[in-house]
């Protein structure tokens, strides 16, 4: 499709892949653009200001032991600050608020109002420190101190030394604490408090991108009283150093947060923010244009062209590295733990198709397991539409008239619900029967991210954003050492030479081979099909056009703790 004859994709950011894959390795990650690195929204509809270049840290690592340091990005002018509230309608109600717990990016960026990592990704795509000033790593790769941030409280009133910081990873790294994604961390072998301003991180191997990964939500600092209180257990109330203190929450209704007077760095305007739990994307639309709502995620993407020219709004098409996939189960007694079964059924899916008529172009067809933003994709080539060849396949399989069940989302990816119905009704074209059902969002991850043994479903509707720009973490979904209730490889699926390709590749301080080993697998990985790859999703916000400072960052998520009026 032309982007000039399709509003959707005109108005689509398009980030510089090459740019992202030079610096996505080693320094690069991505979290939220919380107070640590302050926003400085794009326009709507227009192209990021800085030309798109990947996570990078602001100075690099040093293998001497010289540290790596910037001006702290938050921490200075006085605010501006106001009495009024943002509410921001979005369409999954939490899991978990508890940073341990997180699953899901549209709920980390809520985490990130009230909790903070040591370092942060900032809207020039560089890690600034954040609750760390700088860190020195060891000559060997194998160890980093980190000096923090003093002056700093938590909401509770207890300070943030490095007995905070060890006490908080403490959990994270606590077998008996349910971490979906602590998998990244496996490599720390333990954190220790130097003194009272300054920790180090002693790894078990080398992992190039560990400054990056520190940046990922899950990894954001509790306080010690919430620590010693919860050291295997979820709290959904966090205690956090951020600029936002969590106030209520009614489940499936809102969750209710107030501004942090007493925040060490630049104070945001609002001095609440209500996040409105909406499922319904009409809803969430409808919400906006009758101003009962400043900011919505994914709006029916049919009325993309209509909100484009409606001055009330502004729209923006964000770049991001989410998947949109479905995952076989091939632990399941059924077809789809054959590989041709599986490959049968990506070829009778009109992905280009779905991509037009229901995301109205907001997506662009997966031709690898990750997307184009992260270091260690490499195209492989997509599954084209040739439902001909799918019912062939099927035929010689002896898989005719088999009848499969499919279990999808409703509001938490764009047309999650329309674009389920019309991959069922391609596998009807070529005579497979599939039953479909949805259910709430936390409900369905309970239920579609579970064990083999509690699997009940054939396939079902996942996205995954990684939560920093490389392949790391993003070809962990095909590792066994990710399976439920470990993490969120819900496929069930491991390859021996996948499995080892990955293992050399997360361990490899030369760029160009571990870019090669990640191509391996990137091909093994299609081949054999543990997915229904569908396509890179764009991630659509809508925003007021009375509000300013609304951004966005390829890992899926929304910037706008320092929105205000305009």
């Amino acid at each position: 499709m032309d982007e000039r004859d399709n509003p959707v994709a005109e108005a689509a950011h398009r980030l510089n892949r090459r740019s992202f894959l030079k610096a996505a390795l080693g320094a690069g990650g991505v979290v939220l653009l919380a107070a640590c690195a302050p926003s400085n929204a794009p326009s709507p509809t227009t192209a990021p200001a800085k030309g798109a270049s990947a996570p990078a840290a602001v100075a690099t690592q040093s293998s001497a032991g010289a540290p790596t340091a910037a001006p702290a990005a938050g921490a200075a002018a006085p605010a501006k600050v106001g009495t009024e509230t943002l509410r921001i309608a979005i369409g999954v109600d939490p899991d978990s608020l508890d940073p341990v717990g997180q699953t899901t990016t549209t709920i980390q960026n809520i985490v990130d109002y009230m909790c903070e990592p040591l370092v942060s990704l900032g809207e020039d795509s560089k890690i600034h420190p954040c609750l760390a000033e700088s860190w020195v790593m060891a000559p060997d790769g194998k160890s980093y101190t980190f000096k923090l941030r003093q002056g700093v409280t938590f909401h509770d009133g207890a300070p943030f030394n490095a007995d905070a910081v060890k006490l908080s990873w403490d959990r994270v790294l606590n077998k008996d604490m349910k971490v979906p994604l602590r998998s990244p961390m496996d490599v720390v072998e333990s954190v220790t408090a130097v003194d009272a301003s300054s920790v180090k991180f002693t790894l078990k191997n080398i992992f190039p991108p560990f400054i990056s990964a520190l940046a990922v939500t899950p990894y954001n600092i509790v306080s010690p009283n919430l620590a010693k209180s919860n050291p295997a257990t979820y709290n959904d109330q966090p205690v956090g150093t951020g600029p936002y203190v969590y106030k209520s929450r009614t489940k499936g209704s809102e969750l209710v947060l107030t501004r942090n007077e007493k925040y060490w760095g630049k104070l945001p305007y609002y001095q609440t923010v209500q996040f409105k739990i909406v499922p319904e994307a009409a809803t969430r639309e409808s919400l906006v244009l009758a101003n009962q709502a400043e900011i919505i995620i994914s709006p029916p993407m049919s009325d993309i062209p209509k909100l484009l020219s409606n001055s009330q709004v502004k729209v923006l098409l964000a770049p991001s590295n989410r998947t949109i996939f479905m995952a076989f189960d091939v632990s399941r007694s059924t077809p789809v733990k054959e590989k041709k079964f599986r490959q049968a059924l990506n070829y009778a899916v009109d992905k280009e198709g779905i991509i037009k008529t229901i995301l109205y172009g907001a997506g662009d067809v997966m031709d690898a397991p990750l997307s184009p933003m992260l270091f260690g994709y490499s195209k492989v080539g997509a599954y084209a539409y040739d439902p001909a060849k799918a019912k062939q396949m099927i035929k010689e399989g002896g898989w005719e008239g088999t009848k499969l069940k499919m279990y999808y989302s409703t509001g938490r990816y764009v047309g999650d619900a329309a674009f389920a119905q019309a991959i069922i009704g391609n596998f009807k074209d070529v005579g497979i029967e599939c039953e479909g059902s949805t259910m709430d969002w936390p409900t369905y991850q309970a239920t579609a991210i579970t064990t083999a043994e509690k699997s009940t479903a054939d396939l079902h509707v996942l996205g995954w954003a990684p939560g920093f720009l490389d392949a790391a973490q993003a070809m962990v979904q095909f590792q066994k050492s990710n399976w439920p209730p470990a993490g969120l490889s819900s496929s069930h699926y491991t390859n021996p030479e996948v499995e080892d390709l990955l293992d050399k590749a997360i361990k490899n301080t030369n760029e160009q081979e571990r870019a090669q080993q990640y191509a391996a697998a990137n091909k093994i990985v299609m081949d054999d099909a543990p997915w229904l790859f569908l396509w890179v999703q764009k991630f659509p916000i809508i925003y007021s056009a009375k509000i300013k400072g609304v951004g966005s960052i390829p890992n899926e998520k929304f910037s706008c703790i320092y929105a205000e009026p305009v």
